[in-house]
């Protein structure tokens, strides 16, 4: 039987055997509607205020009331930025982000520029940071708010997000960050890193898929963008999903308390995983930060390979990567991130994201590098422009 490997933990991780457990009784025991008066109600309700609770611990958020429910990072970067944008645009209408943002976050910034707001999308450097700099040129009194992400979901670059928050706050507006790949891998505390509102998934962090977070801070207006009935507050109607809710309670506190030996494997097999790539393959460059960013994932160009090709040779040999955001995936269009940070078409085509996780292990990067290294090779000497390439032409 043919050996598979998962190597995309960025896109998706597995449910882990203590979050599955925390749910199962949520789907034939414990049924009942969160927003119902009676018993069956009242039990269901318990274990979403348990969950809210877990979240507000682990993201360092003063209250639980500040945390809502979403169906995951795409609905809260959604509902933070138009929420946010529309309910504080007495200010101004004048919103900043980065032009490496996920595609959640871009996308609404459309939307809001043909609502008559402006956004301005800094650029960024060749590692993927956005310069401190050009954010306070382009910060002013009509900025109502600042949107940078804390970890590239691409890249795994991290922003300096306490110093971006704060420089936000000098000119009186509200500072969101999308977390959701920053969640498990980095430490986070809202207090301290002077965050009004943060966007988080389930589904990154060994807990279930379709449900996430938005923290909004005490005192800051937001808009609902989901009506309906008086859930959340009445700020986000709909049923709440409460396996969803407790499965993501749960692996938040589990992210939390595993964090540092977590990290600490993953920079292990990363650091081996590159070591081993840059020894047996030529022609590779390394995305992203060298040291300012997460353990887990490292973005790779090889030079005279079509991505897609690699990736679909790798996946017949039952390895999992990817070519960049899960959610961009079917895009003939190169990456936007690395076109930002000044990748060339050919470099942004030939790049792929190799993801780690909690479960991968040293034989596992060693079956990942016997089958790409193959790989690369044999792609290489099919390419017209490799030197492998042309010599065959020649013969």
């Amino acid at each position: 039987m043919k050996k598979r490997v998962y190597c995309d933990f960025a896109a998706t991780t597995y449910v882990s055997s203590e979050v599955l457990n925390e749910m199962l009784p949520c789907f034939n025991t414990i049924f009942g509607n969160a927003s119902s008066l009676h018993g069956y109600g009242r039990d269901a309700v318990a274990l979403v205020d348990k969950a809210r609770d877990r979240v507000q611990k682990a993201i360092g958020a003063e209250k639980p009331s500040e945390v809502y429910f979403t169906s995951g990072g795409t609905e809260a970067n959604n509902w933070a930025l138009k929420g946010l944008a529309r309910a504080n645009s007495a200010k101004g209408k004048h919103i900043i982000t980065s032009a490496i943002e996920h595609d959640s976050v871009l996308e609404a910034c459309k939307q809001l520029e043909e609502e008559g707001f402006e956004v301005t999308y800094l650029p960024v450097d060749s590692k993927g940071l956005v310069s401190i700099t050009d954010l306070i040129h382009n910060l002013r009194p009509t900025t109502c708010l600042v949107s940078i992400m804390a970890v590239n979901n691409e890249i795994g670059t991290i922003q300096n997000i306490k110093t971006i928050a704060n420089l936000t706050h000098d000119y009186g507006a509200i500072f969101h960050t999308d977390a959701v790949q920053a969640l498990g891998a980095i430490k986070l505390n809202v207090k301290d890193m002077e965050i009004d509102a943060l966007s988080i998934s389930s589904h990154k962090i060994y807990g279930p898929k379709g449900v996430g977070a938005l923290y909004v801070k005490q005192g800051i207006k937001i808009d609902p963008i989901i009506a309906g009935g008086s859930q959340e507050r009445g700020l986000r109607g709909g049923t709440s999903n409460v396996p969803g809710i407790v499965g993501f309670g749960k692996a938040i506190e589990i992210a939390n308390r595993d964090l540092m030996i977590n990290q600490k494997k993953l920079k292990s097999i990363r650091l081996y995983f590159l070591n081993q790539v840059m020894e047996k393959i030529p022609y590779v460059t390394v995305n992203g930060h060298p040291y300012q960013k997460v353990q887990g994932t490292i973005n790779l160009s090889f030079e005279m390979v079509e991505a897609e090709a690699l990736l679909m040779l790798l996946d017949m040999e039952g390895i999992a990567v990817s070519t960049g955001s899960a959610c961009t995936s079917g895009s003939p269009l190169p990456s936007h991130v690395l076109k930002a940070i000044g990748l060339s078409n050919e470099f942004a085509k030939g790049s792929l994201r190799f993801s780690f996780g909690k479960s991968t292990t040293k034989a596992d990067v060693d079956y990942i590098i016997e089958k790409l290294v193959a790989s690369v090779a044999k792609l290489r000497e099919m390419s017209p422009v490799s030197k492998a390439g042309r010599r065959k032409k020649k013969a």
